[in-house]
């Protein structure tokens, strides 16, 4: 990933963050696999004069801005009740009143080849955890993030329905892409 000295700031206005859920359990069937978006976030790189791998990134997502954007597989298509059940029962399982905010904060920047790695801690639901994110350029000035949240491994219990029957897969693929020039 190539990018020149100072600060880049991303969020909605220039980029799109997606979170990608699977189903898991005997009634999986009946369930859909996830395109759920965040709405509201940020994400700032500091590049210093010293270059890319002395960068800072830092990011924050609002937990409470999720939005669910489209439901695969499954019985029968989604319907605006289940975006908004789904969205219900994510803030609950995030437990949102308590944890608003997921924030990432990065230790070190590694580039290799045509792969940037971002190293750092995300904090999501009072915990505190080490993630590596992966960048990629995707087109030109157009980049790609993306990593793998471990619900459980946040203290997270990734939501059943039907006496545990139908599960959400423990693993979220996260994928953020932006463009620096807006």
């Amino acid at each position: 990933m190539v990018i020149s000295t100072g600060r880049l700031r991303f969020g909605p206005d220039n980029g799109r963050m997606l979170l990608r859920t699977g189903r898991a359990g005997v009634g999986s069937a009946v369930g859909h696999d996830l395109t759920i978006e965040v709405t509201d976030w940020s994400a700032q790189v500091d590049v210093p004069e010293t270059g890319a791998a002395d960068a800072t990134v830092t990011a924050h997502v609002e937990l409470g801005s999720l939005a669910v954007r489209e439901g695969s597989g499954g019985a029968r298509p989604l319907t605006d009740k289940d975006r908004g059940e789904i969205e219900t029962n994510a803030r609950r399982t995030l437990d949102v009143p308590h944890h608003p905010r997921a924030t990432f904060d990065s230790t070190r920047v590694t580039t290799a080849d045509d792969c940037t790695t971002v190293s750092g801690t995300l904090s999501l639901h009072g915990v505190t955890a080490p993630i590596d994110v992966q960048v990629r350029e995707v087109a030109p000035d157009r980049y790609r993030a993306t990593t793998v949240v471990t619900q459980s491994a946040y203290g997270i219990k990734p939501y059943s329905a039907f006496l545990g029957a139908l599960k959400v897969r423990d693993d979220v693929q996260v994928e953020i892409e932006f463009r620096p020039g807006g």
